[in-house]
């Protein structure tokens, strides 16, 4: 099945519908009983899956133009060795320390983002950008409102809420 061209959507009105979705969202989450965070891992796990088989990130990339990931000194390292550059070099040219203490990139949209919204590093890409929408990971309960948060910037999240909220 090929996957759906998504470049027919507005970030503003995808944020709109973020916020306005959101009371729902937490509400979804905290009425959520313990006995029922397995199942939530599993059904979203399996959502994840389906979603992603059916969405393109290359028509939208609204993650790598508008979020700045926290960049590891690991991810410095793989970055430096793909750019063939010292690390300290990556740092300087590409890297600033935020209020948190953590390096992220000094001006977004992401410094290694093509015009075709390719990824010029895409093998060794930060580990944020890597896990990056976090619906797949375990134990997911614990980011429900980072989820609920990025789904300001994924369309591919508020699918994924959406069908979860109408599962579970």
């Amino acid at each position: 099945m090929a996957k759906k061209n998504n470049s027919n959507f507005n970030l503003e009105l995808l944020k709109e519908k973020a916020k306005k979705s959101a009371p729902q969202y937490k509400s979804f989450f905290k009425n959520l009983k313990k006995n029922q965070l397995r199942e939530l891992d599993d059904t979203i796990h399996y959502i994840h899956e389906e979603v992603f088989d059916d969405f393109d990130c290359l028509s939208c990339a609204n993650c790598c133009r508008t979020l700045g990931p926290r960049i590891t000194d690991r991810d410095i390292e793989k970055i430096a060795s793909a750019l063939r550059i010292k690390p300290k070099d990556v740092v300087e040219r590409y890297l600033r320390i935020d209020e948190d203490g953590d390096y992220v990139f000094k001006t977004m949209p992401c410094p290694f983002i093509c015009d075709d919204n390719y990824c010029s590093i895409y093998n060794d890409r930060p580990k944020a950008c890597r896990e990056y929408p976090h619906t797949d990971r375990k134990k997911f309960y614990q980011i429900y409102n980072l989820t609920i948060k990025n789904s300001e910037t994924c369309p591919a999240i508020q699918l994924i809420l959406d069908r979860l909220k109408d599962e579970l």
